[in-house]
């Protein structure tokens, strides 16, 4: 079958559908051999998968005319879950919609991206430092409400896609380092706005040890399962560290841990090979672009799909800390997995549409 008729690029595709295969495989072991969970995440990936085909077919002119609109509502959503948001675990992250809770800072991964990708096609490049500062804007409110949620993972991931945007905009290198020199500055001050749970995942990322059996748990049971995997693993079903419930969160934010105990540094070689794949084809789409909102938005897509299996692995492997940033594709949940595929469907959509109007 000619799946390019439907507007999905091949690469892409067949990458993001072997991460699912593999993915289930990883839920069930992850899960303790539930099947009702596997099943779960199976129905997740075909509506995410669903949503990725509806979205490619949409051409990108459309996706720019409707940008300031999503973004707009996105704005509106996230200023209704703080005054009637519902609450739970101590977060405030949802709209209770009756038939299913709804998490509006999703909208926002594609919603800030789109809308500086718009902003900054109005105009030459590199953008002027009122455009750079109004873009900043743009980012950062939606960035910070979200981060009062609070939500520190989604927050992050909202603000690098748009930092990358403004990035691929041709933001100069003495505004990135005036930037960073700011936020080293502004660091003490943020240090006192955190949550004490945030700071402490914070120290914990220093000296795990400190408190093994607290709050450095996670990060020292993760690393002992991603060790204990070796050369070859241990073989599928055979995460002694999930299944003797040592590893928390087995089949969500630390699904990586059991893959890496049961396929061993081989199979997390082939697992870095496909998301390497993935990334370096949405840079190359972007490359190919036929105008500036669909390059700077398919480059922004591809770099936070970097960041999202980056930052997952880091706090996995103990290098970053445990912000609640799922790996891609492979870990349980809905609303992200839609998400993302709501992405790969509007970077298709840029490539499939450009060589039907060359």
């Amino acid at each position: 079958m000619n799946i390019e008729r439907l507007h999905l690029d091949k690469t892409l595709f067949y990458a993001l559908l072997a991460l699912a295969a593999i993915s289930l495989f990883v839920v069930y072991s992850g899960s303790a051999k539930d099947l009702d969970a596997t099943l779960g995440h199976l129905l997740r990936l075909v509506l995410g998968f669903t949503v990725l085909l509806f979205v490619a077919q949409i051409r990108p002119e459309i996706l720019e005319r409707w940008s300031p609109y999503i973004f707009v509502a996105g704005m509106l959503l996230l200023i209704a879950v703080l005054a009637i948001g519902v609450i739970g675990k101590g977060a405030q992250r949802w709209l209770n919609l009756g038939f299913f809770q709804f998490q509006p800072s999703e909208i926002m991964k594609l919603g800030v991206p789109m809308m500086l990708a718009w902003f900054l096609a109005r105009g030459n490049l590199p953008p002027t430092l009122p455009k750079l500062a109004l873009g900043f804007l743009i980012m950062a409110i939606p960035a910070f409400m979200i981060f009062k949620q609070p939500d520190l993972g989604t927050a992050l991931l909202v603000f690098g896609a748009g930092t990358f945007v403004l990035f691929l905009g041709g933001m100069r290198w003495r505004v990135i380092i005036t930037l960073l020199t700011v936020i080293a500055i502004a660091a003490p001050f943020a240090w006192g706005h955190l949550h004490d749970y945030q700071r402490q995942r914070v120290l914990t990322l220093f000296n795990p040890e400190a408190d093994p059996l607290g709050t450095g748990y996670h990060t020292i049971q993760a690393m002992i399962a991603v060790g204990s995997g070796g050369i070859y693993g241990k073989g599928w079903l055979n995460s002694s560290q999930a299944h003797l419930d040592y590893l928390p969160e087995s089949s969500t934010d630390f699904i990586f841990a059991v893959y890496a105990e049961e396929f061993g540094l081989l199979g997390s070689l082939l697992m870095l090979s496909i998301y390497t794949i993935i990334v370096a084809r949405g840079l190359l789409i972007a490359y190919l672009a036929k105008d500036t909102y669909t390059r700077l938005l398919a480059g922004s897509l591809s770099l936070t799909f970097f960041l999202y299996f980056f930052v997952n692995m880091g706090m996995v492997t103990g290098i970053l800390p445990i912000v609640g940033v799922p790996l891609p594709v492979m870990s349980y949940g809905g609303t992200s997995i839609v998400t993302i595929m709501a992405a790969f469907g509007i970077i298709m959509s840029i490539q499939t549409h450009r060589k039907i109007t060359e």
